[in-house]
């Protein structure tokens, strides 16, 4: 529900119309409250099947993790001359699973029946940061030409994180498989501005995790507007991570102000969990019946001191960006790991695909409950001998899982094959703009 906590457009001395005379109205942002989040339950709809199998790897090199499909502008997800591409953060499976996030690397696959994948190699020859984390593509199919937006990041330890654009890379097909071709131009998308995005500055005294990340495009369903929504933080002023004003978790949104989406401009968050949750990961939208369906995953110890939560994929509905935000299945909890194994899965991505979603994700950590420590904690798998470490990780794309989507309920309704990315039936819309 809205609350004075919002950050208001008047407030931020900020434009409602910017280069149409139909933009996005921005008004107040919406809050996940304590009380909405202590409505979170497991259920049957919502636990995802115990994976009792290792996912067969789809490649012999690397971790596998955060992944998203090559998309057009209204959504759907792209098949050219028979392919499907879809992107991953990667690193050495000669590291420990908890290194990778300081290695990783955006590497692409294709396949023709969107869930036998043959490794291509990395999206990009010089991108910007020590490295990069996730993020979306779009591809334009006027232009002949991917729109790449990503997270540069600095190194270990502070992590500094900054929205960037890599475009310019075009496709080549054969029978045989895809290559992505072309000099590509890199820009960064903006930084956070210490008043609706908390800086890491000020976020170093909290002790918790900062986040100025996961850029992910959509086309706005009615304006035609180029927006990404962002992960990020609410500045408070808190300096003790014990307050629940630390957990200061927001949505963000960010403009493009010219056609060629090199140049953006901050909007005010769409959503905030403050003294709810500090982190909401990879936020994306799912539009149907009219209605925006926003996800993000989290995790169990990003809820604020008093509230509780699995690792999960999480969402809300609203019938306007700016919307009155109702969590999905009361307190938000979309898809959960099962109890008996609580960190098997994460990053949950929901597409859309008819009149449902299928979710993939990546294949995290199993049997931690006998390990040669015995029982451990997912914190504790660093103590753990490196090729302990190694076999407990999956490192690679889980079993995608197909749910129904109904107003405010969703329910799992199938498991399908290990990172199975299905066409997006009925799912595309004209887009607004002509090019």
């Amino acid at each position: 529900m809205k609350s004075a906590a919002g950050v208001g457009v008047a407030a931020l001395g900020l434009s409602s119309v910017s280069g149409s005379a139909a933009a996005v109205d921005t008004r107040d942002t919406d809050q996940w409250t304590r009380a909405e989040a202590e409505q979170i339950a497991l259920t049957d709809e919502t636990t995802a099947p115990l994976i009792t199998e290792n996912s067969e790897s789809i490649s012999d090199d690397y971790w596998i993790w955060d992944t998203w499909p090559l998309r057009n502008r209204d959504g759907s997800i792209v098949k050219i001359d028979g392919w499907q591409i879809v992107f991953s953060l990667t690193a050495s499976n000669d590291l420990v699973p908890g290194a990778r996030h300081n290695e990783a690397t955006i590497r692409y696959f294709y396949s023709r029946n969107g869930h036998d994948w043959h490794e291509g190699g990395k999206a990009f020859d010089a991108p910007l940061g020590h490295h990069q984390w996730a993020g979306s593509a779009m591809y334009d199919q006027n232009e002949e030409q991917i729109y790449h937006f990503y997270t540069a990041v600095s190194s270990h330890p502070e992590f500094r994180q900054k929205p960037a654009l890599g475009k310019g890379a075009s496709i080549e097909t054969g029978p045989k498989g895809v290559e992505l071709v072309g000099e590509q131009e890199h820009v960064i998308m903006g930084t956070p501005d210490g008043e609706m995005y908390q800086t890491y500055e000020q976020s170093i005294e909290q002790g918790i995790v900062y986040a100025f990340r996961d850029p992910w495009y959509f086309e706005h369903p009615e304006t035609g507007e180029d927006l990404v929504v962002f992960e990020a933080n609410t500045p408070t002023g808190s300096r003790d991570p014990t307050n629940p004003e630390s957990f200061n978790g927001n949505i963000g949104v960010m403009r493009a102000t010219n056609d060629e989406l090199t140049k953006w401009e901050l909007l005010p968050p769409v959503l905030e969990a403050v003294g709810t949750n500090q982190q909401l990961e990879r936020p994306h939208y799912v539009f149907k019946d009219g209605k925006w369906y926003l996800f993000t995953i989290s995790h169990q110890f990003t809820f604020a001191p008093g509230l509780s939560g699995p690792d999960a994929l999480y969402g809300f509905v609203a019938d306007s960006m700016y919307g009155d935000y109702e969590p999905l299945n009361e307190g938000g909890l979309v898809i959960s790991n099962p109890e008996e194994a609580p960190f098997q899965a994460y990053s949950w991505l929901a597409m859309p695909h008819g009149d449902g979603i299928v979710a993939e994700s990546f294949e995290n950590f199993r049997g931690l409950d006998d390990t040669s420590r015995g029982a451990i904690s997912l914190d504790e798998v660093g103590y753990l001998p490196p090729e302990e470490q190694k076999e407990l990780f999956g490192g690679t794309l889980a079993p995608s899982l197909k749910l129904e989507l109904d107003g405010t309920e969703t329910r799992i309704v199938a498991e399908l094959k290990d990172g199975h990315f299905l066409p997006s039936v009925g799912s595309s819309r004209p887009s607004n703009r002509s090019r």
